[in-house]
Formats: structure tokens, C-alpha cells, sequence
């Protein structure tokens, strides 16, 4: 059916009233030149009989696609038969179709079972090998690297965290303290953490038993906030049995059950006496900021490097996992 309108009938608003009624996230200066957006929705079509046919309507991204909310129920758990057989109790929880769910829990099982057996960055494999569009590729890659970690993301302290808060975190991990993040040569690069670095960070525990330099690197922080944050009194109080919470999960990720704790062990250790506290986001991120930069001050500290990779992975993690 077609109408021809009369131009006056068509009402388009000037720029900037377009630009009031856009999304938030696109009123930045990032966006400047946006002054509508477009939702383009899909039109179904039959499925062809042929085989040639339906192949040319096949779509990858639609097939890979998956749901946040089941993920997040089967996110670091081994992807074996004994998962599958839970997949009844998540199809109700979630409210997702049970063949969806195996469905998709057979790709994740599939994606995993190539890439292990693949050299090179896990996200371009992925994309690569299964077509995948690069935001999918990235979100599979934290699928198959909590995996094969096995870290723990079902207790009840987790609960209130997202898959896309993982698989940032995940992102963070693969890029930093993995073996690829320094040595592009060397196999299985972004799926294993780099035994190396976590040996190192045992080194890191002079900060907390020198009590001098324990010390020393509270004064040189409390200087650097004094002044700047309502919760200054609480961080001055708090700062040894912070400082002694990430530490100490830096000196036992040699171990692999402390590697499957990490994310409970930031939430017992740092995120929680926060909250009771009442920082905000803000005040996380100036504690940290001047927490790593002093460490870099004290005279008898030698672990720089090692420092920096670590306290650059735990501040982004926790700033993502801080939820005011």
C-alpha cells in the first residue's frame, strides 16, 4: 500500500532537538555529528528447501549469538556432559527455551574445543575461524578463558555482578597476565596465565611484612589524599588491612585454587569494606590511583614492573566490579 503525505504532514525537528531526545550515551562529544538514530528492524523470510539457498541465508553471528542471562549462570564452569544435564534447572531459572540453551551451550563447548588446540591471539582465532563480529569474538574468548580457569562466579557475593562485568574483567586478565600479553611467540598465549608473573608476584609481599615500608607507603598515600575525599578518615583507618586484602591475593594466585577465588576474594577483601564505608566509584579510583603511583616512591621497593602489571589489572577490575 502506498500514500503520497503532504509535506506539511511531515514534521522533522531541528538539530537540536534531535540532540535532547538521543540516548545519553550519545550526547558526548564522541558523538557530536549524531542527530538521530535508526532502528532497522528484521524482516523474516522462508527458509529455502535447497541446500545452496539456505546456506546463503545462514548468518553466524545468529547462530553464536547467546543470551547474557544464560551465560551468566554456566560462566567458569567446566563445559562437560555434567553441566549439560543441568541445563533444565537454567531454562527455567532463566526463562530461556531448553533448546536454546543447548544450543548454546554447544557452541561455547565447540568454540572452546577448537580454539585449545590453536596458536596465537584467542580473540582473532576466534574471530577468524567462526566468522564472528569483533564484539562477540571478545565475549566468547572471556567465555572460553573462564573455562578454562575455572573461576568461581556463582556465589552469592557475585551475584550482583553481569557477564559483561566479567568478560571485562576477563579482557583485562587475557591482555595483561597471560604469557601472550609479553611473548607473542609462544603457544596457548591467551588462554593460560603466565606462571612467571604469578611466581613474582609472591615478591610483592615485602609491602605488608616490612613494617616499615608498610609505613611508609600509608603516609605517602594519605598525604596524596588528604583533602580530596568526605571519606578520608575511613582510608586512613582501613589502609593496612586493605593494602594486606590485595596483596595477598597477588602472593597466593600461584595457586590454582586462589586463581578460582579471584573475584570473591576482591569482593571479601577490598570491595566490600569499601561499601560499608560508603566510598563511591570516585573515591575507589582515587584510593587506587595514589595506592599504586606511591608504591613507586618508596626507597626500598624493587618490584616495579611486577607491580604495575598487577595493580593496573586489580584497578580496572574493581572499578568495573564497584557498583555504587
Amino acid at each position: 500500500m502506498y500514500c503520497r503525505l503532504v509535506p506539511s504532514l511531515v514534521v522533522w525537528p531541528d538539530r537540536e532537538s534531535l540532540r535532547k531526545s538521543l540516548p545519553y550515551a550519545f550526547r558526548n562529544s564522541t558523538f557530536e555529528k549524531t542527530a538521530c538514530i535508526i532502528d532497522c528492524f528484521e524482516r523474516f523470510i522462508e527458509k529455502p528447501r535447497n541446500l545452496l539457498g539456505s546456506a546463503q541465508c545462514y548468518s553466524a553471528y545468529k547462530y553464536y549469538a547467546f543470551d547474557d542471562s544464560f551465560v551468566r549462570e554456566v560462566l567458569g564452569k567446566k563445559l562437560s556432559k555434567g553441566t549439560k544435564k543441568d541445563l533444565d534447572d537454567v531454562s527455567t531459572k532463566t526463562g530461556i527455551t531448553l533448546k536454546s540453551c543447548r544450543r548454546q551451550f554447544d557452541n561455547f563447548k565447540r568454540v572452546f574445543k577448537v580454539v585449545e588446540e590453536l596458536k596465537g591471539p584467542l580473540v582473532e582465532n576466534i574471530r577468524q575461524h567462526f566468522l564472528l563480529p569483533d564484539q562477540l569474538a571478545r565475549d566468547y574468548a572471556a567465555i572460553v578463558f573462564f573455562a578454562n580457569n575455572r573461576f568461581e562466579t556463582g556465589k552469592k557475593k557475585l551475584h550482583y555482578l553481569t557477564f559483561q562485568d566479567f568478560a571485562f574483567c576477563a579482557g583485562q586478565l587475557i591482555n595483561n597476565w597471560t604469557v601472550g600479553a609479553v611473548d607473542n611467540i609462544m603457544e596457548d598465549m591467551d588462554v593460560d596465565l603466565d606462571k612467571e608473573f604469578l611466581q613474582e608476584l609472591k615478591d610483592l609481599k615485602i609491602l605488608i611484612t616490612d613494617k616499615d615500608l608498610l609505613d611508609q607507603h600509608k603516609s605517602l598515600v594519605c598525604t596524596a589524599l588528604r583533602g580530596k575525599t568526605n571519606v578520608f578518615n575511613e582510608m586512613e583507618a582501613n589502609f593496612k588491612n586493605l593494602s594486606r586484602g590485595l596483596v595477598n591475593i597477588a602472593a597466593k594466585l600461584i595457586n590454582a585454587k586462589d586463581v578460582r577465588d579471584f573475584f570473591i576474594d576482591l569482593v571479601e577483601k577490598f570491595i566490600e569494606p569499601c561499601r560499608s564505608d560508603k566510598w563511591t566509584s570516585i573515591d575507589v579510583n582515587l584510593y587506587l590511583t595514589h595506592y599504586t603511583n606511591s608504591a613507586h616512591i618508596l626507597d626500598t621497593f624493587k618490584h616495579h614492573a611486577v607491580w604495575t602489571r598487577y595493580m593496573g589489572v586489580i584497578k580496572s577490575c574493581i572499578l568495573r566490579m564497584y557498583h555504587d
